[in-house]
């Protein structure tokens, strides 16, 4: 079993697989080589991006995320506000401080190369690091994939022989269960919500009260990351010209409170989902959840629904706050360890689709529902995003993405809605949809997996 806080990760934009997988990445390969000692004989890091990772990279600031993790910098911890100057930096100096132990020559611009001709075997997101002696002879390489939502693995962690097709464990759990099935089967045999038996799991890897702050840290940095957005106006980086909408959309409701807000419904989720991903789009601290690129969609349900009052101060909440992140971080699990949550995978089916069905099972809890109403509607979140393609235009996590998102808040809520209208079990189990985007993800070509190779990438002009 893995943690819901292996779900909610904090990282910089805009992409969990481009730029939070790769920090880790780089970081993990330069403390392996001081581990080993060898790190004081390196002159030379060499980083090869292949697959999505190659295709996609540039416009998914890969190369600024390489250099942050060389640096030893950590996507939870670093300024977003100073990682900019941080790579210019290294661009300017052509040098680079790995993990700040050791000072080599470093030109991004050759020591890290896009190779479009490797087709990754294992994951499309492949990253080859390479130390280099003096000579330039290799001291030293791993390949590591970036498997979505800031997750990483090495290329022997990929290959290890699994029992039964199940990564072991490192924590034992109290409740474990590998399917949609067995978490309601236990809900029903121990009389418990879904979200309790998440916490009862969670108690196996910490203390509840740092579990608490730590799901409270998640959330706050959610709506710091929607206030920020609604308050910043500008063009977004990377060459699309695309203008933020958020701050406009906020004015527009700001200046009529009176409203209906039946009539409004739409525009608060669009306003909160589009908000979060622009900051993502500019780089700024977001939650992966369970990606960067879907990371609009449960903020945006959480801010409308969840909080009560001040919504700048979730704290007043704070129960039914922590009962939608574990429920939807429960099922988010549910994805990573049958699917996958990957884009470059799944295509977008496995990024917003997936956050679709965590926020509607989310919300269905906090409104009351059983936990079967729970998992119908997180199927009905998925069913109806199966095929869903991630196709961004210019490579950029912009165009469809942004919308995408706010598109993704709507669907959400209203599988939660249609989830509380029926009691018995629906024709379609939340098991029997994960597999169809698993198998749907398989089948679909690789244009449409994060390679900006078709659909809207090709069919808009980027500029």
């Amino acid at each position: 079993m893995l943690s819901v806080l292996d779900i909610f990760r904090i990282g910089i934009g805009p992409s969990s697989s481009h730029t939070v997988g790769p920090i880790r990445i780089a970081k993990r390969f330069v403390d392996g080589l001081a581990r080993t000692g060898v790190l004081t004989d390196v002159e030379n890091i060499r980083v090869e991006l292949q697959g999505s990772l190659a295709l996609t990279g540039e416009g998914h600031a890969t190369p600024k995320a390489v250099i942050l993790g060389l640096m030893g910098l950590e996507p939870e911890t670093l300024d977003p506000a100073q990682a900019d100057t941080q790579m210019a930096q290294v661009f300017a100096d052509k040098a680079i401080s790995l993990c700040g132990q050791k000072n080599i020559a470093f030109d991004p611009a050759s020591d890290i190369v896009f190779d479009y001709d490797t087709a990754p075997d294992l994951h499309p997101n492949g990253m080859k690091m390479l130390a280099l002696d003096i000579q330039s002879s290799v001291i030293t390489e791993q390949v590591y994939y970036s498997t979505g939502g800031g997750f990483i693995a090495s290329r022997e962690q990929l290959l290890t022989p699994l029992k039964d097709d199940i990564v072991p464990g490192q924590i034992k759990v109290r409740y474990p269960f590998g399917s949609a099935a067995e978490l309601l089967e236990l809900c029903e045999r121990e009389n418990k919500t879904i979200h309790e038996i998440i916490y009862a799991n969670e108690d196996g890897f910490r203390p509840r009260a740092q579990t608490n702050d730590m799901l409270d840290k998640i959330t706050q940095v959610m709506m710091d990351c929607i206030d920020r957005g609604l308050q910043t106006e500008g063009i977004l980086p990377g060459g699309l010209e695309v203008k933020r909408r958020a701050p406009g959309i906020w004015q527009k409701l700001m200046a009529t409170p009176t409203s209906n807000e039946r009539e409004q419904l739409f525009d608060w989720l669009n306003v909160y989902a589009m908000a979060v991903n622009e900051e993502n789009a500019a780089g700024g601290q977001v939650v992966t959840a369970p990606t960067n690129g879907a990371a609009g969609i449960l903020p945006s349900v959480i801010r409308h629904y969840c909080l009560e009052g001040d919504k700048k101060r979730p704290q007043k909440n704070v129960k039914n706050l922590r009962k939608f992140l574990l429920t939807a971080g429960g099922i988010g699990l549910l994805y990573k360890q049958r699917a996958s949550i990957s884009g470059a995978e799944m295509g977008c089916q496995g990024e917003v689709g997936v956050a679709c069905s965590m926020a509607a099972g989310g919300l269905a809890a906090v409104w009351g529902g059983t936990p079967l109403q729970v998992a119908s509607a997180a199927e009905i979140g998925m069913e109806h995003n199966l095929g869903l393609t991630c196709d961004p235009v210019g490579g950029l996590v912009q165009i469809p993405c942004i919308e995408r998102n706010a598109i993704g808040a709507v669907k959400a809520a209203n599988a939660a809605r249609l989830a509380l209208h029926a009691a018995d079990q629906m024709k379609v189990s939340l098991d029997q949809v994960i597999e169809t985007m698993r198998q749907t993800g398989l089948d679909m070509s690789s244009k449409y997996k994060e390679t900006s190779q078709g659909g809207l990438a090709v069919n808009v002009v980027e500029c």
